[in-house]
């Protein structure tokens, strides 16, 4: 055997060119070197497209014969899927023609041929073979093999797996995991050698997209690299996030979001730059210096600079103009060899533009004014002039009629209507206060840059990059100095202002999205308040407050109008009081829209007069931010049919309470209102962060697959509507799903969804025994039956058939790529899948790694820290577990204090409301929040827990405040942060 394995690794070796990925060959080499007396042997990880070189009959199949395999290979692999605790069984390789056929056939077809003829006793070599077979089959853009997906985590540094395009999927194995290298013994990232982390776009540039994306996210090349590999192979980031740490090197969500966002505008940058040159190309235009000058460009301001000169108009540029009359030779004749130089030789009397001395000298300086302009040096050296020198940014009142502005519109705009302050210490709320009231046409905001930055440029013009190389007389000097003053002027100062401008509006956006993201999911992840019948009240005047009670498990139970601000206050307390026994209901959740302080009031003094005896009841003050939008909605219409929309209103208002996530999914996440100029920032940006935070929140709270709405799982990561609605049909019409396998089964759900998907679905182990034993009978197949599955034979296998046995894993957050480590560290510490979320398995956890620690256990694993501590996470965590509770719940109240009850100095506790870039709102129970200016909320006054960039002070938090100062005629009441609670 020994000389087997060597034989068989030489001739792959030899069958291999080197490509871009030859590195990882040498690695896996010489691993292997280092393990050759081990029961397992591992192929190379990549192997080139000569599977398609014509080496034999059995080398040239094509997709359609390797689809209809035997019923006796169909059997095997059966039998493989329903075997999973035989995990460390070694591979045996037992064909004796193996060496004779080997210097024929390909490395990766030879041990397809030995997987295809080994004997049944030993069931999980077959499987581990057909696994590194398949591994080592490296074309993830073609679909022409049977591969199998394996997912990389840390193994191979910083290279990402492409989805194979095949229908056979599995993860019970993680060979890739298993795999150990020279440089990274632990599986810990690598920073890829020199040309290794190069990616290969789709539209190129003069620049590297890793290296630039480096520097402006300030994260590692390497991390910048993974990242993109893994977008490129679209993994979502919840999956990244929890299952790809080490690749990412423990980034958050926000990090990444913020990275995807930068990349995507680079490459939006990129495609607009190629399709600006097709343009320019197909006019006859195009230049080798104004090719380079386009594909040097990295944003849309340098490329707007560049193609100015190239729009269609019905004039050109003063630099075009002068240029079609043959002044460009005097120009670059003045800066190379200004002594022979005679711009009385161009005079012609009869061309305009060309009559006078003077006007010669005035297009030789435009042309090299526009020649100094879009020079990659000179911009290069005035930005980073600027970087240095004071750049401040002005806005005034603009001069326009009443007419046209309301006065009540100027007066919100009082604090800029003179206003100055550095472009590097300008806060994100002021420019897009700034940008708004430019916008509304009552501010004038110009960008103001000081004298001594263009003296400075002029002068290390002259020095440096535009010094003649020769003698220059005097009256050429002062052309050169004139050029090099309208160039500032005219072409590099409205540059500068208009990147300034665009680079200070991009950073404030995004943090505005930013902000009203991290709003957002501190919303969502509002603890729940389960088991509790509620009585939600959309509050109203002339139409009455809306009332409607739904049971613990959000199920209407009844629905009524009461009019409390009508003068029948006292005949509908009875009313209430009735509904309230009947239902046995002790909470009423309240919305804040209008009425709500009148009615908020109504309840509190009932509660304080004990007028629902002997119930204690207890009120809320819920957002219904988008309740009204929800109510009219086709979701709503299909959820409560018949009901009146305003009632609608009611339900959603109390389900928000009982499952803050489940209901607030249910309509558009712009329209909950947590943010900040929510209508001024990019609705596109917008869009796309807020759906990112609802899938980051629904995959990481988990849901389970059995019981779940169709709503709530087309935001789990990997799944949209469509293969939501198929998993709800696939559920209606096959019963529950007994384990994660079954997904695969699920029409659309392929490798790549099922990959992203399957760590964040849950299956109750209680509720599918109960199923099972109740279904036992009526199955018609007996328990061995069951644990085979059965064979299908058509002209595709899509879709394969799964054991029916539950796995108690698939109650966890541990992804089925890694089953077979989290059974291995079972073994390891001696415990039991019965004891998955209880003490004893915390205990023996303890234990363990008490006495070898995280770190040596993977290594023992072959796997990697951050997969392990994924696989303690879920043996440890009770069945229960919910992310949730550690967040705060509704502020649950008896009574209320009114705005001039107020004193300065008075310490009160409150419930953040919404989270801006210039403050905190904070709901104290007097009808108006107060505001927390951002310079008290420093770090120390955070707890630990909450200093975490992606957990700041947001929406739901409970705080301990001090009155600063109240102004009632304004109401606004201004408050200190004395501690988080």
């Amino acid at each position: 055997m020994p000389s087997l394995r060597k034989r068989t690794k030489i001739q792959a070796e030899n069958a291999e060119p080197k490509d871009e990925c030859s590195f990882l060959s040498e690695l896996s080499s010489g691993s292997e070197e280092e393990n050759k007396d081990d029961s397992i042997w591992e192929p190379q990880k990549k192997v080139p497209r000569n599977r398609r070189q014509p080496a034999s009959k059995r080398s040239k199949r094509k997709q359609g014969p390797r689809a209809k395999k035997s019923s006796q290979q169909v059997d095997d692999e059966s039998k493989d899927v329903a075997v999973k605790e035989e995990l460390n069984s070694p591979v045996a390789i037992v064909d004796a023609d193996l060496e004779e056929k080997s210097h024929k056939l390909h490395t990766t077809k030879t041990l397809k041929t030995a997987a295809k003829k080994q004997k049944k006793p030993v069931p999980r070599a077959k499987k581990r073979l057909k696994v590194d077979e398949e591994t080592s089959q490296a074309s993830p853009l073609e679909g022409g093999g049977s591969n199998v997906e394996t997912p990389s985590t840390s193994a191979c540094g910083n290279v990402c797996k492409k989805e194979e395009s095949e229908d056979s999927f599995t993860f019970g194995q993680s060979p890739v995991k298993r795999i150990r290298t020279e440089s990274c013994p632990q599986g810990r990232p690598a920073r890829v050698p020199d040309g290794a982390s190069d990616i290969k776009e789709e539209v190129e540039m003069n620049w590297d997209i890793v290296q630039v994306l480096s520097e402006r996210t300030n994260i590692e090349p390497w991390v910048c690299a993974n990242i993109i590999r893994l977008f490129n192979d679209d993994n979502t980031i919840p999956f990244i996030v929890r299952y790809r740490k080490e690749l990412i090197n423990n980034l958050d969500a926000d990090f990444l979001r913020e990275v995807r966002q930068t990349l995507d505008e680079l490459r939006d940058v990129a495609k607009k730059v190629h399709s600006r040159i097709q343009k320019i190309k197909k006019e006859g235009k195009m230049s080798e210096c104004l090719l380079q000058a386009l594909l040097n460009c990295k944003t849309f301001e340098e490329l707007e600079h560049v193609t100015a000169p190239y729009k269609m108009g019905s004039k050109g540029t003063k630099a075009q103009r002068a240029k079609q009359l043959g002044l460009e030779g005097a120009a670059r004749t003045l800066l190379e060899n200004p002594g022979q130089l005679n711009l009385l030789s161009y005079i012609k009397p009869d061309v305009k533009g060309l009559s006078e001395l003077n006007d010669i000298e005035t297009g030789v300086q435009h042309i090299l004014a526009d020649m100094i302009a879009k020079d990659k040096d000179t911009l290069d050296f005035i930005r980073g002039l600027c970087k240095h020198r004071y750049i401040c940014i002005q806005s005034s009142l603009a001069k326009v009629s009443s007419k046209k502005v309301n006065e009540k519109e100027v007066d919100k705009f009082q604090l800029y209507q003179n206003f100055s302050c550095n472009i590097r210490t300008i806060h994100h709320h002021q420019i897009l206060a700034i940008n708004r009231g430019e916008n509304l046409k009552i501010l004038t905001v110009k960008v103001n840059i000081s004298d001594g930055v263009k003296n400075e440029f002029c002068r290390w013009c002259i020095q440096n990059r535009w010094r003649p190389r020769g003698f220059a007389r005097p009256e050429l000097m002062k052309i050169l100095h004139n050029s090099l003053d309208d160039s500032f002027k005219r072409l590099i100062v409205p540059l500068l202002c208009r990147e300034f401008r665009a680079k200070l509006t991009s950073d404030a956006e995004k943090q505005s999205v930013m902000m009203f993201g991290q709003n957002l999911r501190q919303l969502l992840l509002t603890s729940p308040v389960p088991g509790r019948t509620l009585m939600g009240v959309d509050p109203g005047y002339k139409h009455g407050c809306k009332l409607a009670i739904i049971s613990p498990t959000s199920q209407i139970l009844h629905t009524d109008v009461v009019y409390l601000h009508c003068g029948q206050g006292f005949r509908e307390a009875e009313k209430i009081k009735r509904l309230l026994l009947h239902f046995n209901c002790r909470t009423v959740v309240i919305g804040n829209g209008t009425a709500c302080r009148e009615t908020e009031a109504y309840f509190a003094d009932l509660i304080m007069k004990n007028y629902f005896a002997p119930l204690d009841v207890v009120y809320c003050i819920v957002s219904e931010a988008g309740a009204s939008i929800y109510s009219v909605s086709p979701e709503a219409n299909k959820e409560m049919p018949g009901l009146d929309p305003n009632l609608r209103s009611a339900v959603s208002i109390a389900r928000r309470v009982q499952d803050p996530l489940a209901e607030l999914v249910k309509f558009d996440p712009k329209h909950i209102g947590v943010g900040m100029y929510q209508h001024d920032v990019s609705q596109t940006l917008l869009k796309a962060t807020l759906d990112s935070v609802v899938e980051e929140c629904v995959s990481f709270v988990g849901v389970d697959i059995n019981i779940c709405s169709e709503v709530l799982l087309r935001h789990i990561a990997g799944l949209n509507a469509n293969r939501a609605k198929n998993i709800i049909e696939w559920r209606e019409k096959n019963g529950p799903f007994i384990n994660r396998e079954q997904l695969k089964k699920v029409k659309g759900l392929g490798p790549k969804s099922f990959q992203q998907c399957a760590g964040f679905v849950r299956i109750n182990q209680d509720y599918i025994q109960t199923f099972c034993s109740q279904h036992t009978d009526s199955s018609g197949q007996s328990q061995e039956t069951a644990m085979v599955t059965n064979e299908k034979l058509g002209k595709k296998k899509n879709k394969a058939d799964v054991t029916l046995i539950p796995n108690p894993l698939d109650q966890t957050c541990i992804h089925p790529e890694s089953y077979d480590i989290a059974v291995r560290f079972l073994s390891f510490i001696g415990g039991t899948m019965c004891e998955i979320g209880k003490p004893e398995m915390q205990q023996k956890i303890n234990v363990s790694l008490g006495k070898e620690g995280i770190e040596k256990t993977a290594e023992r694993l072959q796997t990697t820290a951050h997969t392990l501590q994924v696989i303690i996470d879920g043996l440890s965590q009770p069945k229960t577990f919910d992310i949730r509770t550690d967040f705060d719940k509704p502020d649950f109240k008896r009574s209320i204090v009114c705005l001039e009850d107020l004193q300065v100095g008075t310490v009160l506790t409150g419930k953040v409301e919404n989270a801006t870039l210039f403050g905190v709102f904070v709901d104290i129970g007097v009808g108006k929040a107060g505001l927390i200016p951002i310079r008290f909320i420093t770090e120390a006054k955070l707890s630990k827990t909450k200093r975490r960039r992606s957990l700041g002070l947001g929406p739901g938090e409970k705080v301990e405040v001090k009155v600063l100062n109240v102004d009632i005629p304004r109401s606004r009441i201004s408050l200190d942060l004395l501690r988080v609670l």
